[in-house]
């Protein structure tokens, strides 16, 4: 008696369709039965927050309708539940596209291990990244520290990213198991629906966001995507964190359309994304060791009501508080203001970056492990490629130069609106009269400046003296 083939298809950080290497894998191995798993557990510290749980939750949803229903969402230990349904369907084949989260490639190593020695066929696939980490190093083999050379020497000198493939004819092709749990991700809480309005969670509307940016969006890129109240980023990245497209389709479709300065910084961008990984892959504890160890001596400050007050937007310096108060209403930020926020925090604050590192990753959307660790690195100054730790964000001079008539400032921190561009970032200059004439009684209707600029910058300098090695 011969018994037919029976594949899993292990959907984790690539909910598509289109361009899925595992996918296509698992269809050729035989009738398919596609699964989700989510395993908090197992990842500990690094898994998403609230917000993400509300994206995945659109995310499986779509994919779902894709699969005609036939999506198998588990929630425990991937491999107590893998091995269960091996035992319980006879399973001869199980694939899935990697991740490179130290706790997932620990957790995968394992059950690759194991399944193969249970005689399962097992296979995992590039489709999340343009390069895997260990194909860019130096000359010598190391990994690349500095994102210039890793990029141009690296990336653009190794062979081109594999161009998308087609999806798999899934007709007929698809088995329900009856064992899933359908829980709902969704916490109960009416901000949840509040922050999904802007967007559509799913591989159709990844695609649809990818076309209306390349269409309208990355004309001015190189210079539009410094001001967060223009339409010149391409809020991608939570589309592509959850894999609803890959980076190989955006790098394709747009090459495709585009050959000049604005398509080479978006690249670049992508090769940030990439390098981030490359990080992430080189030092698995990036999350929470700095990279530079002379930080492990910063003399960090904790004050919960400072902390308490970035997070809420009521710092006193307008453009911070409109990035606070975008990300807790999208649960998304400007990449320019994520910038502004972050210096203000470690820099003007003194707060530890692991503070802003676990912020972000309960309010963003698009939280990615690598992104988010490297991000708070850099701008803390403590990072592989970090921005100099002398460099720390005038908030008023950023929000004069990137919000200039006020637009994105104004959207989110209303109760200012009605003072003038000259004023709006710096409210605590307006004079009694202009004040009275807004409307507004600073203290009450919008907080006094939570600490001073200048002397909160010196502050910084001492303390960052304070990491260097004795002469």
């Amino acid at each position: 008696m011969t018994v037919s083939p029976l594949a899993i298809c292990w959907f984790r950080q690539d909910l598509r369709l289109n361009d899925n290497p595992a996918l296509c894998a698992a269809v050729a191995h035989g009738p398919v039965l596609p699964v989700f798993i989510l395993d908090h557990e197992s990842a500990g510290s690094a898994a998403p927050g609230a917000a993400s749980m509300v994206w995945l939750h659109h995310s499986l949803e779509s994919l779902d309708a894709s699969l005609g229903g036939a999506l198998q969402c588990y929630e425990g230990d991937a491999m107590t539940i893998l091995g269960d349904l091996i035992e319980s369907h006879g399973v001869t084949g199980v694939f899935w596209n990697r991740c490179y989260e130290p706790w997932q490639i620990r957790r995968d190593t394992n059950l690759k291990r194991y399944l193969r020695e249970t005689g399962c066929e097992t296979q995992s696939f590039n489709g999340s990244l343009l390069w895997e980490p260990w194909e860019i190093t130096k000359s010598d083999g190391t990994p690349y520290r500095v994102f210039t050379p890793f990029y141009r020497r690296g990336c653009l000198a190794a062979p081109a990213p594999r161009a998308p493939i087609p999806p798999p004819d899934i007709e007929g092709r698809l088995v329900a198991g009856n064992e899933a749990t359908r829980s709902s991700l969704l916490p109960q809480h009416p901000w949840a629906t509040q922050m999904m309005r802007p967007w559509l969670p799913g591989e159709q509307g990844a695609g649809d966001r990818l076309s209306q940016f390349l269409h309208e969006g990355i004309d001015d890129y190189k210079e539009g995507r410094n001001y967060p109240a223009k339409g010149n980023v391409s809020r991608l990245s939570p589309h592509l964190h959850f894999g609803e497209l890959s980076p190989n389709q955006v790098w394709y479709a747009s090459s495709a359309l585009y050959d000049d300065a604005n398509l080479d910084h978006f690249l670049s961008e992508l090769g940030w994304r990439e390098f981030s990984y490359h990080l992430l892959y080189a030092n698995p504890d990036m999350q929470t060791l700095n990279l530079q160890p002379r930080f492990d001596r910063f003399p960090w400050q904790r004050d919960s009501e400072k902390l308490k007050r970035w997070q809420r937007g009521q710092t006193g310096y307008p453009i911070v508080d409109a990035g606070m108060r975008e990300l807790w209403q999208t649960g998304y930020m400007h990449n320019r203001v994520r910038m502004i926020v972050g210096s203000f925090l470690v820099k003007n604050l003194l707060t530890h970056w692991h503070e802003g590192e676990r912020w972000f990753r309960d309010c963003l959307v698009d939280f990615d492990l690598a992104n988010n660790s490297a991000g708070w690195q850099w701008i803390a100054g403590c990072g592989a490629d970090a921005a100099p730790y002398f460099r720390v964000f005038n908030p008023v001079t950023q929000g004069q130069k990137f919000d200039p008539e006020g637009r994105y400032t104004r959207q989110y921190v209303p109760e200012i609106g009605a003072l003038s561009d000259r004023r709006l970032h710096c409210p605590w200059e307006a004079t009694d009269t202009e004040l009275s004439e807004a409307g507004i009684r600073l203290g009450i209707d919008y907080p006094h400046p939570i600490v001073e600029l200048r002397e909160s910058r010196e502050a910084a300098l001492v303390a960052f003296a304070s990491t260097k090695d004795p002469v």
